[in-house]
């Protein structure tokens, strides 16, 4: 069993069809059936349940195929580990961060990151928490910027997390729409009277704030669901109608207004994570302490302007 015969399983795996995948790995087709026959003799297994144009995992494939994975993001950290020898000049940094983070706190760190290290490779991944988790179990991801609602218990031994910051959510409005008018704050119950944008159900955000509505015994006056943060935030913009965001979203958003949300006040936690059982590279460690330092500045510029609907988290 070698490298090359597991990148070749996890990339039919992937993709479900020997052909096309011989074509992503820049292989002829009977070469990569080699490579998996000899792999599954190796083994004494059957990888792959083969059909015509249905390519399938076993039990034996659906067992390997997170290992496969880890060995191979394994082997990938052995050669950017090596390449770091020679200082911060090479590396890779591969980091996950919800869509909500991605357009506020992820922008900034990036920025300050590629400036500092130009020759350090950037990888960014973006869903939402229990899939960055999943990643970064996996080995795909070397940090993760993840959120939990306040009252989330959620946690994994196999993680380290660096609780990050601390945020309430707000209701957001177009700047000249008569649904906020006049309106310092509202209730949960005022806020179930108007005419609400959420977010795709895969959000954290929308989750808590759906079981919000449920345990108060509220519902919800929905006028659009399943989109995605950029969506939801021209659809306010455009006057669609209100939706609820972390206050973080509201930096350099001149379009739009917020009031708080109280009765109940509903929060989430930023925090950063990454595996217990893996050293982080030079550069991972790097990237780790500019988030750090970012989410400094972030806090004490939104304490002033947000009047502390952002604080840092200790």
């Amino acid at each position: 069993m070698n490298l090359e015969q597991l990148r070749s399983f996890v990339e039919v795996a992937r993709i479900g069809h020997f052909t096309r995948a011989a074509a992503q790995l820049h292989l002829a087709q009977p070469s990569l059936s080699r490579q998996i026959s000899t792999l599954e003799v190796d083994l004494g297994a059957e990888l792959f349940h083969r059909a015509r144009g249905n390519i399938t995992l076993t039990d034996a494939g659906e067992s390997l195929l997170p290992l496969a994975r880890r060995m191979l993001a394994d082997a990938d950290n052995v050669r950017y580990e090596m390449q770091e020898l020679a200082g911060l000049r090479k590396g890779r940094v591969r980091l996950g961060a919800t869509p909500t983070l991605c357009i506020s706190l992820v922008a900034d760190v990036l920025t300050s990151f590629h400036a500092a290290y130009p020759g350090i490779d950037l990888h960014l991944t973006e869903q939402g928490s229990r899939g960055l988790l999943d990643e970064l179990a996996g080995g795909a991801l070397d940090l993760a910027l993840v959120t939990t609602s306040e009252d989330s218990s959620a946690s994994s031994a196999s993680f380290q997390r660096a609780p990050l910051l601390t945020e309430e959510l707000v209701v957001i409005a177009a700047k000249d729409s008569p649904l906020l008018h006049g309106v310092a704050s509202l209730t949960l119950a005022e806020l179930a009277a108007l005419p609400q944008i959420t977010f795709h159900e895969s959000y954290d955000l929308r989750a808590t704030t759906m079981q919000a509505f449920h345990d108060a015994g509220l519902a919800a006056r929905v006028v659009l669901e399943g989109a995605e943060m950029d969506a939801v935030l021209r659809c306010v913009e455009r006057g669609l109608g209100v939706a609820v965001v972390p206050a973080m979203v509201m930096v350099d958003r001149p379009g739009l207004r917020s009031v708080r949300l109280t009765a109940p006040r509903l929060t989430r936690s930023i925090s950063l994570a990454h595996r217990k059982d893996v050293t982080l590279t030079r550069a991972a460690l790097a990237m780790q302490e500019m988030i750090l330092s970012t989410a400094d500045v972030l806090s004490s510029s939104a304490a002033a302007g947000t009047g502390g609907l952002i604080t840092r988290a200790r």
